[in-house]
C-alpha cells in the first residue's frame, strides 16, 4: 500500500496548539517522521509542542518555500511508494493556502498517492466568517503591489469588481506595511465601501471589526508586524 499525504495546519501565532486544534491532528504527528516544511527549526518546535513525548532524532525534513520548482520536489514522496506517510506542515495555519505545498499536493494526485487534508485554522476563512460580508461569493488576493501608485490603483479595481459582482475582495500585506495598506485604504476606497480588518486571529489580542470607511477613518488602530487579512465589500 502506498502511504498517504497529510495536509496539517498549525497554529497561526503563539497559542497552545490544542486550544485552536483537534485531537487528530496531534494524532497523525505522532504516526508520522517524514514532513515537508518551509522552516526546521519551527517544524521542530511545533511538533515538540504538540507531541512532547515524540522522538526528535527520529524525524525527517524536507524543505519548501514559494520559490522552490517542482523538480526540486519531485522526490519528496518517494518514501510513499515504501508504505510510509509523509505530512505537510505550514509556517501559519494551512497548508496550500496563501501557502506553500500545493506543487507537491500536485504531485501526490499524479502518483495516486491519497491526500488527507486536516481540520486547524485558516486567517482567510476565520476572516471571511467574522466579517459580516459576503461568505457566497468571495475572491482571495494575495498581496497587492508594493509601489504606492500601482497598489492604489490596484485597490480601485477591487473595489470595482466587488460591486459588479456583489463579491467581497480578501487581500494580505507583509505585516510591517499594514498600517500604510491600511491609510491606502482609508484614503482610496468610497467612504460607504465596506472594509474589514482581522487581525492576530485566535491569539488573545486578536482584533476583527467590520465598518464603512467613512467610519474608519476615524478609528485608531496599531496593524504594525500583527498577521491580519483584509477584506472589502462595495
Amino acid at each position: 500500500m502506498l502511504g498517504k499525504l497529510y495536509l496539517i495546519p498549525t497554529t497561526l501565532g503563539d497559542t497552545e496548539p490544542l486550544e485552536v486544534m483537534p485531537i487528530s491532528v496531534k494524532q497523525v504527528i505522532e504516526k508520522l517522521n517524514h514532513f515537508i516544511v518551509e522552516n526546521e527549526k519551527t517544524a521542530r518546535r511545533y511538533i515538540k509542542r504538540i507531541t512532547p513525548g515524540k522522538a526528535q532524532s527520529a524525524l525527517n525534513f524536507m524543505l519548501i518555500d514559494k520559490y522552490s520548482h517542482e523538480l526540486e520536489t519531485q522526490n519528496y514522496l518517494d518514501v510513499c511508494s515504501e508504505g510510509i506517510s509523509v505530512g505537510i506542515l505550514s509556517e501559519a495555519g494551512v497548508p496550500g493556502v496563501a501557502d506553500p505545498g500545493a506543487t507537491v499536493v500536485k504531485q501526490a494526485h499524479e502518483k495516486g498517492i491519497q491526500v488527507i487534508p486536516l481540520v486547524g485554522p485558516s486567517s482567510i476563512l476565520m476572516a471571511i466568517m467574522a466579517s459580516g460580508l459576503n461568505g457566497q461569493n468571495f475572491t482571495f488576493n494575495g498581496y497587492l503591489p508594493i509601489d504606492k501608485s500601482d497598489r492604489k490603483r490596484r485597490i480601485k479595481e477591487l473595489e470595482k469588481i466587488s460591486r459588479d459582482k456583489e463579491q467581497s475582495q480578501i487581500f494580505i500585506e507583509t505585516p510591517y506595511r499594514n498600517n500604510k495598506m491600511l491609510d491606502d485604504l482609508k484614503a482610496t476606497l468610497q467612504s460607504n465601501t465596506q472594509l474589514s480588518v482581522a487581525c492576530d486571529i485566535t491569539l488573545p489580542t486578536e482584533y476583527i471589526k467590520t465598518f464603512p470607511v467613512k467610519k474608519w477613518k476615524t478609528e485608531n488602530v496599531d496593524l504594525h508586524k500583527r498577521p491580519t487579512i483584509f477584506i472589502i465589500q462595495a
